[in-house]
Formats: C-alpha cells, sequence, structure tokens
C-alpha cells in the first residue's frame, strides 16, 4: 500500500490525537465522553480543519464503514492538494447513521469534501494498523524463523525509520501553524 506523505505525517497525529483523549489523570478510559463533547463543539473546531485536521478528524472515529480497500488505498496515495472530493469516494465509505448529521456539517463548509476525504482515509489507517499488529506472542512467533533464530528485514527498518523522521517533520509544521491559529483567537500559547 502506498502512502503519501501527508497522510503518512497525519496517521501518527491522529493516533496521538486519539491517545490523549483516550484516559484521564486517574488511568480511567474516557474516549467516548471526550468525543461526544468534541461532536458538540464541531461547528467551532471547523474553522481548524485544514491547519489541524486530525484534530477535528477523532469526531468521526468509529464512524466510517470502509466498503472498497482498494478506493480507500487509493485515497491513501494522494498529496494534499489532489485529494478528490468526497463524491468520488463516497461508493467506497458509509457514513454511520450518528455521523450522517456531523458529514452533512462538514459539507456545507469550502473544504469540507477534502477533509471528509481527508477523516475516512485517517480512520481507514487506524484500523489497518490496529488489524496489522497482532498480540506481541503472535508478533514474535511470526518474525523467528524455523531455526528459532530472529529474522531481520533492515529495508523495512529503514523505511520506518525515515517515515518517522518525515512524518515528525511534517507533524512539526503543523503543530506550529495550529499553535499560531490558536494564538490568533486569543488561547495562551503552551511552549
Amino acid at each position: 500500500m502506498k502512502i503519501s506523505p501527508f497522510f503518512r505525517s497525519l496517521r501518527s497525529s491522529y493516533q496521538a490525537e486519539l491517545d490523549d483523549m483516550a484516559f484521564d489523570s486517574e488511568g480511567r478510559n474516557i474516549l467516548q465522553q471526550r468525543l461526544t463533547q468534541r461532536r458538540k463543539e464541531i461547528a467551532f473546531l471547523l474553522q481548524m480543519m485544514q491547519l489541524s485536521p486530525e484534530m477535528i478528524a477523532v469526531v468521526f472515529h468509529q464512524g466510517f464503514e470502509f466498503k472498497s480497500q482498494s478506493a480507500m488505498q487509493q485515497l491513501l496515495a494522494y498529496a494534499a492538494e489532489d485529494l478528490p472530493g468526497w463524491g468520488s469516494v463516497q461508493h467506497a465509505v458509509v457514513l454511520a447513521p450518528w455521523a450522517q448529521p456531523l458529514g452533512e456539517l462538514v459539507l456545507r463548509e469550502r473544504a469540507g469534501d477534502w477533509f471528509l476525504c481527508v477523516a475516512a482515509a485517517l480512520e481507514y489507517m487506524h484500523h489497518q494498523h490496529d488489524a496489522s499488529h497482532p498480540p506481541a506472542k503472535q508478533q514474535e512467533e511470526r518474525d523467528t524463523d524455523s531455526e528459532g533464530v530472529k529474522s531481520s528485514d533492515d529495508d523495512m527498518r529503514n523505511e520506518a525509520g525515515a517515515d518517522r523522521a518525515e512524518e515528525a517533520a511534517d507533524g512539526g509544521a503543523r503543530e506550529e501553524a495550529g499553535a499560531d491559529w490558536l494564538a490568533e483567537q486569543g488561547f495562551d500559547r503552551k511552549d
């Protein structure tokens, strides 16, 4: 599966956003409560959809059903500025009934088509990531060859390292842009 640098960089940011929302300071899983709160704030948050799409895309977490893996994989190969409109991928993605009103609200925005494609792609990658990472014991068994020696794949490690470096660079620029936008709205910087 070919993933564009745009989606590679957003993938880790999206996962980090979900991870940040998942637990409170006492370790309780409160992801659903935080997602519900963020969904209520969608009208305000849409102002940031082009600067920090991963922060808003989480409102659609668990809200897509993917009908065509090949269509989603094609979507992941696009650069940000080349993404097709929502209508061209709608055959491959179905919004859950609870997410349809959110989708309609998003589509009223100037960049709504673009954003829904981004949100669907991020959620698709999130599900692919979960499915491609078996429990640790199964993974260890897969990584061990027939003689009991761990097999290695330097190319995969090098590619993964390059992906992480590129994601970090792109993520830092996006994070800075998001911080600038929040500062313009009157919020204090975290710096």
